[in-house]
C-alpha cells in the first residue's frame, strides 16, 4: 500500500455569497488540515472573532460558498486501486478531480473514500473541494425536512455538523468550512482492511485474557478469489512479558475474524483504582506474496457495566469496572476551541492533566460537540480517565428522514468502530437532553406528529452498538431513567414516544440533570434532591481576570459593557448571576470585586452540590459537572477558561472530589448536622474527627473528638453532638470539622448576614523549583483564601485555593510559573489575595 499525503499547495477563494470587497476574487493560501477562519486569521484578513464585539463582524463567513484547490503530481505505481481519502470534511461539499465530480458530502462526523482510478492522470492532477455555505444549507434542509423544536435560532438539527458551531449558551457562532482533517491518495492491490473491530476481555476468574478481532476487507477488482490471512501479534511492552503472542485465521469472503487467547494479562483500571497497562496489537492482512495492509491498536483489558438493577430507592446507575464499583467524579467536555483544528495533542494533554489535578476520573464528551480525535481517547487510556461518549445529538428534535438517517448510521458505524477498542470508553449515550425535551419542553405539540429522533436512540444506535461493540454499555440518552426499554428495541406509544415507565429526569432512577438551581432557584436547593447519578449541573462565572482583559477592550469594563454582553451567551445570564449571588453576598460596586464575587459564588455553588451528592453515597454513585473547559473567552460554567487558566471552581472540584473528604450535611434523623466522611481509596481510613464550634475571633466554644473508621471505597456518617450546633451568635460562629488533612465547615448564617472580620493576612514568599512557595497566615478568621496569581504573572498557576483559616493558622500555596520568584508585596495586594471576607466586611 502506498499513501500520498495531499496537504500542500492548497488555496481557497470565495465562490458565492456576501463576500467583503477586500476578499473578492483573491486566492488565499490554505492550511490542510484547516478551516477558512484559521487561514483568514493567520493572514490578517479578518478580525479575531474572539475579541470584543468581533463575532458579528465575521458571521458572513458561514453564508459564503468556498472553493479549495490544489494540484499534485502522480505516476502509475503498479497498484490496482487508487482511493482519494478525506478523513474529515466540514461540511457540505462537492469533490472534483480533473473535472470529474467524484461525489457530494454533507457530514462533518465521518470520513469519505472515492475510487479515483478513472479520473486520475499520469502527471499533473487538479483537485477541487467546492463547499456550500453551512447556514443557508441548514436553513434549506430545515424547510425540506420540516422545522423541529430547538433552543437556538439556526437549525443545527438539519445538518450533520457540530451543533455548537452554530453558537450555544457558552459558545461563539463560527459556521466553519474547510478540510478539517487529513487528505491522502491511497494506492493498493488485492485487498485492504476496510473495518477492524477489536475487543480485549480479561478472564472472569483467572489471570488470562482474550483478544477478538472482527471486521471487513475490501478487495481490488479481479481479486475476489484471492486467499487471504489475518495475523494478530500482541506485544506487552509495559508489563515485562515474554515474546509476542500470535494468531492467524483465513479470511472468509469479505469478513475477517480471529481470536487470540493469552495466558496472563494485567487489568486496566481507572485513575485512583490501579494502573493502566496497555498492549500493542498489530492486525496484518497478508496474501501468499506478503503483507497487504496493517493497523495497530493499543488495548487494555478490563470489563465494565453499569448496575441498573432496581432497589428499594429506585434504580441505581453505578459504574462497575473489573467488579469494583467506581464513584464517578466527572466533568462534561466541549470542543476545546471553537476552531477545533487548532487543538493538537499537546493541548489535549495539558487539559487532561488538569482534569487529573482536579481529582476527576471521567470525561463526558457532550453530544453537541464532536467525536474527539484519536489523541484524545489515547490520552484518556494512558491517564486512566474514563470516557462517556455521547452520540452527536443535543437539545433538539432531529429528523429521522433521508438523507439524515443514512448519514447518522454511517457516522455511528464509523465512530463506534474507531472508539470501541479504547479501555477508557465506558458508555455510549444516544443523545443529550432530547428524551427530556420530548417530555417537558412542549415538543409533542410543536412536532405535531413529525419524527424527533426516537428511532435513533431506541433502535438504530443500540443496534449499531450491539453489532459492532457489544462490550460497550449503551444508554438511550442523558438524562435517562432505566426501565421499559433500557435493553429492548424501540416501541411507539400512543403519543409517538417511547414508554420507559419513568420520567427521563426522575431523580430516583438513573441519570439526572439539575438545572433549576441555576435557572430559577438558589443553589441551597440542591439539598432538596437525592439523585442516583447527576450527569449535568453547574453554575456560571466569568473567566480569569487576565483572560477577560486580554480579549475585551471595553472602557469602562462593566458586567453590562458591550464586549461583556457579547461574551455572555446564556439567556438572562447576568440576571441569573446576580440573582444567584444576592442570597449569599451583596453585589459589589467595582468590576474587579464583582468578578471575584461571581467566581467565588460559582465555586461555592458547585462544591455545595458535590459535597451533598458525595455524602449521599452509595445512594448517589457519581456526578458529572457542567463543564470542564471553554472553547473561547466567555462567561460560562467552565472550571478552565478559554485561555487554559483555571478558575476558583477548579479548586472546588479538586477539594470535593479528593480521595478523602469530610463534609457536614443535614443528614441526621431530623436533619441534624452530620459529618459525612468519604474514603475513596483502597485502604481503610482510621482516625479521629476533631469537631469544634468556634467564634470568628478564634475562641473555641465547644469541642468533640470522635474516633472513626471508614472502610475502603465507602462513606461513614456521624451525627454530631447537639452542643456543637446549639449556636449562640449565628453570624459570628462556625463549626469546623477536621480529620487528618481534610476540613469541613458549617456556617450558621449566610456570608452577607455574618460578621466576617476585615481581611488580615500575612504573606511570605520564597523561590521554589518551578515557581514560588507562598505561606499565608491568618491574623483574623479568613474564609476562602485564594490567590488570583494570574494578575501578578499571566502564566502563574496556584496549586490550591479556597482555604478557610482560623486565627493563627497558615497554609502553603505553591505557585507554578516561569521567570523570577513572585514577591510577597505583589501577592498580598488585595486585588490578588482574595477572601470571602472582602465581600462582607466594610
Amino acid at each position: 500500500m502506498i499513501s500520498l499525503a495531499l496537504h500542500d499547495g492548497w488555496t481557497f477563494h470565495a465562490a458565492a455569497g456576501p463576500v467583503p470587497p477586500h476578499l473578492a476574487g483573491i486566492q488565499v493560501e490554505a492550511t490542510v488540515p484547516g478551516t477558512v477562519h484559521v487561514d483568514l486569521l493567520a493572514q490578517g484578513l479578518i478580525p479575531d472573532p474572539y475579541r470584543g464585539e468581533n463575532e458579528a463582524l465575521v458571521a458572513w463567513i458561514g453564508r459564503v460558498d468556498w472553493t479549495y484547490r490544489t494540484r499534485f503530481a502522480w505516476s502509475p505505481d503498479g497498484e490496482q486501486r487508487h482511493d482519494l481519502v478525506f478523513e474529515g470534511i466540514d461540511t457540505v461539499a462537492e469533490i472534483v478531480l480533473n473535472g470529474t465530480v467524484l461525489g457530494t458530502v454533507a457530514n462533518q462526523h465521518r470520513s469519505y473514500r472515492f475510487d479515483v482510478g478513472q479520473a486520475l492522470r499520469d502527471g499533473d492532477n487538479s483537485l477541487e473541494v467546492r463547499f456550500r455555505a453551512p447556514v443557508p444549507y441548514a436553513n434549506a434542509q430545515s424547510l425540506a425536512l420540516g422545522a423541529r423544536p430547538r433552543p437556538y435560532p439556526l437549525p443545527y438539527e438539519a445538518i450533520r455538523k457540530s451543533a455548537c458551531n452554530f453558537g450555544w449558551d457558552w459558545g461563539v457562532a463560527t459556521f466553519t468550512s474547510g478540510l478539517w482533517k487529513g487528505v491522502r491518495l491511497e494506492s493498493w492491490s488485492t485487498a485492504r482492511l476496510h473495518e477492524v473491530r477489536v475487543t480485549a476481555t480479561p478472564d472472569a476468574h483467572g489471570p488470562g485474557g482474550a483478544v477478538h478481532v472482527e471486521g471487513l476487507i475490501e478487495r481490488a477488482p479481479g481479486c475476489d478469489t484471492s486467499e487471504l490471512l489475518v495475523r494478530l501479534s500482541m506485544g506487552e511492552p509495559e508489563v515485562d512479558a515474554d515474546d509476542a503472542s500470535m494468531a492467524v485465521a483465513a479470511v472468509d469472503g469479505d469478513r475477517l475474524g480471529v481470536h487470540l487467547d493469552l495466558g496472563r494479562v494485567e487489568r486496566w483500571w481507572p485513575v485512583g483504582y490501579g494502573a493502566q497497562p496497555r498492549y500493542d496489537l498489530v492486525v496484518a492482512l497478508d496474501d501468499a506474496a506478503g503483507n497487504l495492509d496493517r493497523t495497530t491498536r493499543r488495548v487494555g483489558f478490563r470489563d465494565v457495566y453499569w448496575d441498573v438493577e432496581p432497589d428499594d430507592a429506585g434504580t441505581p446507575f453505578t459504574l462497575v469496572v473489573n467488579g469494583q464499583p467506581v464513584y464517578v467524579k466527572g466533568v462534561n467536555w466541549i470542543p476545546d476551541d471553537a476552531l477545533p483544528v487548532r487543538v493538537d495533542r499537546a493541548r489535549l494533554e495539558r487539559r487532561l492533566h488538569q482534569a487529573l489535578d482536579a481529582n476527576l476520573n471521567l470525561i463526558r464528551v457532550w453530544g453537541g460537540g464532536l467525536y474527539e480525535s484519536d489523541d484524545f481517547y489515547d490520552l484518556c487510556d494512558e491517564l486512566g480517565l474514563l470516557v462517556w461518549q455521547d452520540f452527536l445529538f443535543a437539545c433538539a428534535a432531529y429528523p429521522e428522514e433521508e438523507p439524515l438517517r443514512s448519514e447518522v448510521e454511517a457516522e455511528a458505524r464509523e465512530n463506534v468502530t474507531r472508539l470501541a477498542s479504547h479501555p477508557s470508553l465506558v458508555l455510549l449515550t444516544g443523545n443529550n437532553e432530547n428524551l427530556w425535551g420530548f417530555e417537558d419542553w412542549v415538543w409533542k405539540e410543536r412536532l405535531d406528529g413529525k419524527t424527533w429522533g426516537a428511532f435513533y436512540y431506541y433502535d438504530l444506535l443500540p443496534r449499531v452498538v450491539a453489532e459492532l461493540a457489544p462490550h460497550v454499555p449503551y444508554s438511550p440518552g442523558s438524562p435517562f431513567s432505566p426501565g421499559g426499554g433500557w435493553e429492548g428495541p424501540f416501541t411507539t406509544g400512543a403519543d409517538g414516544g417511547h414508554q420507559t415507565g419513568h420520567h427521563p429526569n426522575a431523580e430516583e432512577h438513573g441519570t439526572m440533570h439539575l438545572w433549576e438551581q441555576w435557572n430559577r432557584q438558589d443553589y441551597l436547593t440542591y439539598r432538596d434532591h437525592r439523585p442516583r447519578f447527576v450527569a449535568e449541573f453547574g453554575w456560571q462565572a466569568p473567566p480569569t481576570w487576565t483572560t477577560l482583559t486580554r480579549w475585551l477592550d471595553d472602557d469602562p469594563l462593566t458586567p453590562e459593557s458591550p464586549g461583556m454582553i457579547v461574551h455572555q451567551k446564556a439567556m438572562e445570564g447576568n440576571v441569573k448571576l446576580t440573582t444567584g449571588l444576592v442570597s449569599h453576598f451583596r453585589v459589589p460596586e467595582d468590576m474587579e470585586t464583582w468578578h471575584w464575587a461571581m467566581q467565588l459564588n460559582q465555586a461555592h455553588a458547585v462544591r455545595f452540590a458535590l459535597e451533598w451528592f458525595r455524602a449521599l453515597a452509595p445512594r448517589n454513585s457519581g456526578a458529572v459537572v457542567w463543564q470542564l473547559n471553554d472553547c473561547w473567552p466567555v462567561t460560562s460554567w467552565a472550571a478552565i477558561d478559554g485561555d487554559e487558566r483555571v478558575k476558583p471552581l477548579f479548586h472546588a472540584l479538586a477539594a470535593a472530589f479528593a480521595p478523602r473528604v469530610v463534609t457536614v450535611q443535614p443528614l441526621g434523623p431530623v436533619g441534624e448536622p452530620t459529618a459525612a466522611i468519604g474514603n475513596d481509596t483502597d485502604d481503610e481510613w482510621v482516625g479521629v474527627l476533631r469537631a469544634r464550634r468556634v467564634r470568628f475571633d478564634g475562641t473555641e466554644l465547644q469541642r468533640s473528638e470522635i474516633p472513626f473508621t471508614v472502610p475502603a471505597r465507602s462513606t461513614t456518617r456521624i451525627v454530631l453532638p447537639s452542643t456543637l450546633v446549639d449556636v449562640g451568635d449565628a453570624g459570628s460562629e462556625v463549626l469546623v470539622a477536621d480529620a487528618d488533612d481534610a476540613r469541613a465547615t458549617w456556617y450558621f448564617a449566610e456570608p452577607r448576614d455574618s460578621a466576617l472580620p476585615a481581611q488580615d493576612l500575612e504573606v511570605v514568599s520564597q523561590p521554589a523549583p518551578g515557581g514560588t512557595e507562598v505561606t499565608v497566615t491568618a491574623r483574623a478568621f479568613a474564609r476562602d483564601v485564594t490567590l488570583l496569581v494570574d494578575k501578578v504573572s499571566p502564566d502563574a498557576q496556584a496549586d490550591s485555593a479556597l482555604h478557610t483559616l482560623l486565627p493563627g493558622e497558615s497554609v502553603v500555596i505553591r505557585v507554578r510559573h516561569d521567570g523570577a520568584s513572585l514577591g510577597a508585596d505583589d501577592l498580598r495586594d488585595p486585588r490578588v489575595l482574595r477572601t470571602a471576607n472582602q465581600l462582607v466586611s466594610a
